[in-house]
């Protein structure tokens, strides 16, 4: 008898998967291509990037030559040059049209790679520089999302995606984005986060923000836990109120794992796992920034076997050259993932997304569900068939 466990999905499989994202910049996700025409559109002087970067220092010119020099970048084992990759995507992103055009394009990337529903996260203060107010940008970005979910129906797929508004950790307009975050929570904003280098800037520089949002009953995540250790995942916890981790991988500093396999947890991991807090986990990006050696040695197979609230996320799909596909694709490889254990992520996700809990149960019930059931019953009549084969050629 064939054990239903066995379920090893493939490529075609990965990608028609239901797939959730909570973890995503729009800013990394940019496709080449829109670079080169978004830069050539603006011309070499007239604006500069985050950091001060110009247009005309784009290293390449032709789509696949600078995709590569992004991933090879990336590739640094640094989450500070990491970073400062998002020089050259934060410059074209300073006009209405060039928010809208991105966000469009990444709605109709996601949704034809299986996503379903995405929490798609940026700063708005990084996009004031061609005079847009902050209500500009956020409505730039909304309506390019809205787009990109028409082209996607158009296509013959489906994806749901909310804005994350993102409030840079080394600046102090926090308290002003969660104060924009709340105001849009009716118009397509799902909730609010920090991101930024860790080390010298702790999330209890932002109270003010996070105690306003908490007293709104509005919902925030916090990157915590990637470049930095468990300091930083016990005060967006303990001291902000995060309601999930923007990575948290380090949790697994607060895990030991004893010589026979026995396992420890410490009080920190303990109550992030009692709790349920989610874990926004991304595997390809922390090997980028160096946050885990390998795949096979990324805390993910320890944190989905002690059955913490993990999820799978891509980051930054251009700086990582990933895709929710790909990401699964490398654990399945590396774990011997089966459609359950893809199922287990996806629902644990829609069960942490800032959206009503009657709609994500919805999502679980009448789209991921029965997407998954489907593929399982594909991989039972191949799995059938190729036995019948089997057995006549035996014969």
């Amino acid at each position: 008898m064939m054990s239903p466990t066995l379920n090893v999905p493939g490529q075609d499989q990965i990608r028609r998967a239901p797939k959730v994202l909570l973890h995503d910049h729009l800013d990394g996700g940019l496709r080449p291509g829109t670079i080169l025409d978004l830069a050539a559109a603006t011309g070499p002087h007239s604006l500069k990037g985050m950091g001060g970067a110009p247009l005309e220092g784009l290293p390449e010119t032709e789509p696949d030559k600078l995709g590569n020099w992004f991933r090879e970048a990336a590739d640094s084992g640094s989450l500070e040059r990491y970073l400062e990759t998002f020089a050259h995507t934060c410059a074209v992103m300073q006009t209405r049209d060039a928010l809208v055009r991105v966000a469009a394009e990444c709605a109709e990337d996601l949704a034809a790679d299986g996503v379903v529903y995405a929490e798609i996260r940026y700063a708005p203060e990084q996009h004031l520089e061609a005079g847009l107010s902050l209500e500009e940008v956020v409505e730039a970005v909304n309506e390019g999302f809205r787009e990109g979910e028409a082209r996607a129906r158009r296509d013959g797929n489906r994806i749901r995606v909310g804005a994350l508004l993102t409030a840079m950790r080394h600046a102090a307009r926090s308290l002003e984005i969660a104060e924009l975050a709340n105001r849009y929570r009716e118009q397509g904003v799902a909730g609010f986060d920090i991101a930024g280098a860790e080390a010298g800037f702790p999330p209890t520089r932002h109270l003010d923000a996070f105690e306003f949002l908490k007293r709104e009953n509005n919902h925030f995540t916090i990157h915590a836990g990637e470049a930095f250790g468990l300091p930083s995942i016990w005060q967006a916890i303990q001291w902000c109120g995060a309601d999930r981790l923007g990575h948290g991988v380090r949790i697994i500093d607060d895990i030991e794992v004893a010589e026979d396999g026995g396992v420890k947890l410490g009080r920190l991991a303990s109550y992030v796992r009692d709790k349920r807090i989610p874990l926004e986990l991304c595997p390809t990006s922390n090997l980028q920034t160096g946050a885990a050696a390998s795949y096979a040695e990324h805390p993910i197979g320890l944190l989905r076997k002690l059955h913490f609230r993990a999820t799978v996320n891509t980051d930054n799909r251009l700086m990582s050259g990933t895709s929710m596909s790909q990401e699964f694709e490398k654990l399945i490889e590396t774990f011997g993932y089966t459609l359950d254990d893809m199922q287990w992520f996806t629902v644990n996700a829609m069960k942490s997304a800032f959206i009503p809990f009657d709609e994500r149960l919805a999502m679980i019930n009448d789209v991921i569900k029965p997407g998954y059931a489907e593929l399982k019953s594909e991989w039972l009549f191949e799995q059938t068939a190729a036995t019948s084969v089997s057995t006549s050629v035996a014969g």
